[in-house]
């Protein structure tokens, strides 16, 4: 059978359990059953006894015999089938719920078999649903030490495809599979004494022992990985030696005397040295296509702009593109105060404006009226057009989607240059994994004068104690935020709410002497500038508020961050909120308000948030906690919907792989070499790339 006949024709499957394995697991072909590993394996001669079972007993295999088969009605064409199951040691019960039918006939008093499942407890008495179960015969027949345990689903059992029932598919399978192909090219096999392609998709299903195993286990990481790699790095080759950019040869009047006269504070070294790294990609005569990292309040903006600024030299437009109206806002007033007096026209295009003011907006920009154009999602719109874009800018880049940014650059005839930015720094084996395709630029310093934010755990019984210290802040003339997980009342989730936290804070902080303001996702644009004029402006001392202020709200005066139910943010968004506050001369704090108890997830995210404030150290351990399904908006890609590596665990292995492509694509940049690799990227060039702008 070849892999890439359909599954319905292995033996055993059928058309009804074809469509099953599709709807259920994506299973159309043999070779994609081939490649849907198991999650564990069962020794089958290590076995427990029923007396020795604890609740903390995991996945089990027990020998026995079965008895006292009996069928219960539950309701109108519904039935249970239990059986008692003794071993010798003791007797527990089996049950099943669906497929009693199947499993009626299949049972016999008696018959010896092998029982594989998670017991639990019931009414007192240990109970397995719906067990895994072969008969000593077919466990001496079988010549493979170790039994596949795959992850099924409730439908796949009730149509006869549990873990034993996949397992002989996958055993049919490796006894008849033809076309299994090599796809790595031989001095790598050599080089790591990796085996086979086909030797180690056998042995993944059915190992001979634990070291082929690992054998096969490390030979298919390295294959997830090695093709990750090359996806994100043959791009980049094609970029680099395909993708011709625009010239800026000019560092002209807008940047020299927005440099002379305009800077609020002296570069940091991190700041130029990126200045140059973007400057140095913009002359090259390719397109630039460079990733910003930088943590909260380090001076990406500043750097952007003067980037802008150069392209404003070379007679082109810029425009920048953030997530939010407020960041898309707050920008649009920032630029406008730093360019104040230069001769620079710089516009704001956002959804809430008026129709008759958008429409204007547009026209300017089409004419190249509007050198710098600030705004949402509004700039994609297909009546926005350009006279000559010459750069992108987009702010936290990772919450658009690869369609929303493409767009974007369709708007010129020549591509425009792309930088990227994000305040969330990216950990070092993401980075190695996922930005191949990117130029990479790090601002590894805060601007002189800022001092690290001090970050506290406090609970509810020191509630008292936060709020003297906030009314102490405010009475020093300085601005505090409180953030809530939620908006309302949910009884179903044991969360203070924003609005019961307003009237708590509205009762410690009484009018007239305070003013407090709110906000949250549910007001209007208009109410959302309000309430954040009225708190920049200073009218207004507390604001009570949702994550909505998570991204790009810059108060300089608010110095004090109080987050509750801390524990139930990520370390990520932790650190976004944190660096809200901190951002002018005077010291700033965040109080982070738990329950007494913690989980042990939440609390290593709580120490970790109080011990640093380095944004690269927080994102490894966000990494280590809640691995990279959750890190970055990635799970909505699937790119790193990996089978079998992992880019926590095999760090070693994402080092190696993104080498040895690195090695292969220099050496032969267009793959006439490697035709197998050659084949891989033609017959990938469809997918999206989260890392690609295009």
């Amino acid at each position: 059978m070849f892999l890439t006949d359909d599954i319905v024709y292995l033996k055993g499957v059928g058309p009804t359990k074809a469509k099953v394995l599709a709807s259920e697991l994506g299973i159309r072909t043999a070779g994609q059953l081939l490649e849907y590993f198991p999650f564990r394996y069962v020794d089958r001669s290590s076995l427990s006894r029923i007396a020795d079972l604890t609740e903390e007993s995991g996945y089990v295999v027990l020998r026995g015999t079965v008895s006292n088969l009996q069928t219960v009605s539950t309701g109108p064409r519904r039935e249970r089938l239990t059986a008692d199951f003794s071993d010798g040691s003791g007797t527990m019960q089996l049950v099943w719920f669906a497929g009693t039918k199947w499993a009626r006939e299949r049972l016999k008093a008696g018959v010896q078999y092998l029982v594989m499942g998670k017991p639990t407890l019931f009414n007192g008495q240990w109970q397995l649903s719906h067990p895994e179960m072969e008969t000593s015969e077919e466990q001496d027949h079988s010549s493979f030490p170790f039994l596949p345990v795959y992850n099924t689903t409730e439908k796949m059992k009730q149509h006869g495809l549990g873990t034993r029932a996949l397992a002989r598919l996958t055993e049919t399978l490796c006894g008849c599979a033809a076309g299994i192909e090599e796809t790595l090219p031989a001095d790598v096999l050599g080089k790591y004494h990796l085996l086979g392609r086909r030797e180690a998709l056998l042995a993944i299903h059915y190992p001979a022992s634990t070291d082929q195993l690992e054998a096969a286990r490390t030979r298919l990481k390295y294959e997830e990985l090695f093709f990750l790699q090359l996806d994100y790095q043959y791009a980049h080759s094609e970029r680099q030696l395909h993708s011709a950019g625009r010239v800026f040869t000019t560092v002209g009047e807008c940047f020299n005397r927005f440099f002379r006269e305009k800077i609020p504070f002296p570069l940091t070294e991190a700041q130029k040295r990126v200045i140059r790294e973007i400057r140095e990609d913009m002359r090259s005569g390719r397109q630039m296509n460079r990733l910003l990292q930088g943590d909260v309040g380090s001076g990406k903006t500043l750097v952007a702009l003067m980037c802008m600024l150069l392209a404003l030299d070379n007679g082109c437009q810029a425009c920048l593109m953030a997530p939010t109206e407020i960041l898309a806002t707050q920008h649009y007033y920032t630029f406008q105060r730093m360019l104040d007096g230069l001769d620079i026209s710089v516009e704001l295009l956002i959804g809430s404006r008026r129709p008759a003011e958008k429409k204007k907006t547009k026209e300017r920009i089409a004419t190249g009226a509007t050198q710098i154009v600030i705004g949402t999602h509004a700039l994609i719109e297909d009546d926005v057009r350009f006279r000559d874009l010459g750069l992108v800018v987009i702010d936290e880049q990772h919450r658009f989607g690869v369609e929303q940014r493409a767009r974007l650059w369709a708007k010129s005839s020549v591509p425009p240059h792309i930088l990227v930015m994000t305040a969330t720094p990216i950990p070092r084996t993401l980075a190695m994994t996922l930005y191949g395709d990117l130029d990479c630029s790090v601002i590894d310093q805060l601007p002189p004068g800022r001092h690290p934010v001090r970050t506290y755990h406090r609970t509810e019984p020191r509630r008292p104690l936060v709020f003297s210290f906030l009314k102490k802040q405010i009475d020093a003339g300085r601005q505090v935020y409180f953030v809530y997980p939620i908006i309302h009342d949910n009884p179903k989730l044991d969360l203070r709410d924003l609005e019961d936290g307003l009237e708590m804070v509205q009762n410690y902080f009484p009018r007239p002497q305070y003013q407090v303001s709110m906000m949250h996702g549910q007001l209007t644009a208009e109410e959302k500038a309000f309430e954040m004029d009225r708190f920049k402006q200073g009218k207004t001392h507390i604001m009570v508020a949702t994550t909505v202020i998570e991204v790009g709200v810059d108060v300089p005066n608010a110095t004090v961050m109080v987050i509750e139910n801390a524990e139930r943010f990520g370390l990520s968004q932790l650190h976004q909120l944190r660096g809200r506050v901190g951002r002018g001369g005077e010291q700033s704090y965040c109080i982070l308000m738990t329950k007494d108890r913690l989980s042990h997830t939440s609390a290593e995210r709580i120490r970790t948030m109080c011990s640093t404030t380095d944004g690269f150290e927080i994102a490894e351990a966000d990494l280590r906690l809640r691995g990279p399904g959750d890190i970055q908006g990635l799970q909505q890609s699937g790119v790193l919907d990996l089978r079998l590596a992992s880019i926590v665990d095999d760090e070693p292995l994402v080092a190696a792989t993104r080498n040895d492509v690195r090695d292969i694509l220099g050496a032969d940049p267009t793959l006439a070499a490697h035709p197998i690799l050659l084949r891989y990227i033609e017959q990938s060039k469809n997918k999206m790339l989260w890392g690609k702008i295009s």
